[in-house]
């Protein structure tokens, strides 16, 4: 069994400035920094004694369905280059062998069959009420590679806390890797640094951001710290929400999820300025997919693949139409040469600068 492990907090509040000031000011925030750090050991000892033993995953499926595999970060372990979120059965015979879970998702039931091919991905917030659920998916999968990757860092929780924390876990024999989400590329560097200062565990990938119109961070941060240290990419939400597959175009449709409540975020930000500038470059881009003889959302996933730096990108689907025509990027990902990303990178005008592009 091969797990991978990161904690950190779901609804964090970071604060400003220094934290060692934050903590120094009140003995009740030190406690409370002292409190999670416990947490996480007690799930620990709760998730009982492993024994690691490495599987082999199976690629078989991949010769069929055409599914490419990559190494996740320069962790050795392989994982499908497209990974979900849901309709797990239909992926899993696509090939796909990498399944993102969380607390808030739907339990992660599915994979409580044991395969022993699969790649599984969940969160763990510090003191959430899914710890109990997450302790189930880890226990209940003892023939897949779990892999546990945490929210944004907690102000009050230090690094050295984390990483101690993760390398407890995994010299329990519970876990061989473990990960971060929504993390600062130094606050990685710094998770790495207190790993190699104290002979401790590092990370080895980082859960991302990552579509057309959000690219900073993997383009520029992300593979500065592949060539230093090792951390993959694993990115997640290559259509925007849902902005990319063009159906805001002429505005916010009855059972999208612009139109519900807790989603008046992305409404906002679908009919600003800058969201009626998006979708003008969308009608542009449609002229590239027809010319691929592809969908919109099928472009813009194997826009996300061609990445090399990218190990994985994570789909989230509603429905079987949806899953089908977002693994259909596999097919469209040979013909995304460089002239096409310069096409693309030419309509969307907002390629990061990268030092590679500096010509002195």
């Amino acid at each position: 069994m091969q797990v991978s492990i990161a904690c950190t907090d779901h609804n964090l509040k970071r604060g400003n400035g220094d934290h060692s000031k934050q903590n120094a000011t009140s003995p009740n925030v030190v406690n409370q920094a002292r409190a999670k750090f416990r947490t996480v050991a007690i799930i620990a000892r709760s998730f009982g004694s492993v024994t690691p033993r490495h599987i082999s995953l199976k690629e078989s499926t991949g010769k069929y369905t055409g599914m490419k595999y990559r190494n996740l970060g320069k962790s050795g372990l392989r994982v499908s280059c497209l990974g979900l979120e849901q309709l797990m059965t239909i992926a899993y015979e696509s090939g796909v062998n990498l399944f993102d879970t969380a607390e808030v998702y739907a339990g992660g039931r599915w994979v409580s069959r044991g395969r022993s091919s699969l790649v599984i991905t969940t969160k763990l917030y510090w003191g959430g009420k899914g710890i109990k659920e997450c302790s189930k998916v880890l226990l209940l999968n003892t023939c897949s590679i779990t892999v546990l990757i945490g929210r944004s860092r907690d102000a009050f929780v230090s690094s050295p806390e984390i990483v101690r924390a993760m390398t407890y876990v995994i010299n329990q024999g519970m876990a061989m890797y473990w990960g971060t989400s929504r993390w600062t590329a130094m606050e990685i560097m710094e998770a790495y640094s207190v790993a190699r200062q104290f002979n401790l565990i590092p990370p080895v990938c980082e859960q991302a951001e990552y579509h057309l119109f959000q690219r900073e961070k993997v383009e520029v941060q992300l593979p500065e710290l592949y060539h230093k240290i090792g951390v993959g990419a694993m990115t997640w939400s290559p259509l925007a929400c849902g902005v990319i597959t063009g159906k805001y175009e002429n505005g916010i449709p009855e059972s999208s999820r612009a139109s519900m409540k807790s989603y008046q975020w992305l409404k906002e930000k679908i009919v600003s300025d800058d969201g009626r500038k998006q979708q003008a470059k969308l009608k542009e881009l449609n002229h590239i997919a027809d010319k691929l003889g592809c969908t919109l959302p099928q472009l813009a996933v194997a826009w996300c693949l061609r990445n090399e730096g990218v190990s994985s990108v994570l789909l989230g689907t509603s429905n079987p139409e949806q899953l089908t025509e977002n693994l259909g990027a596999i097919q469209v990902l040979p013909k995304m040469n460089s002239h096409i990303a310069t096409e693309i990178d030419h309509i969307l005008g907002n390629r990061p600068y990268n030092k590679k592009d500096y010509r002195p």
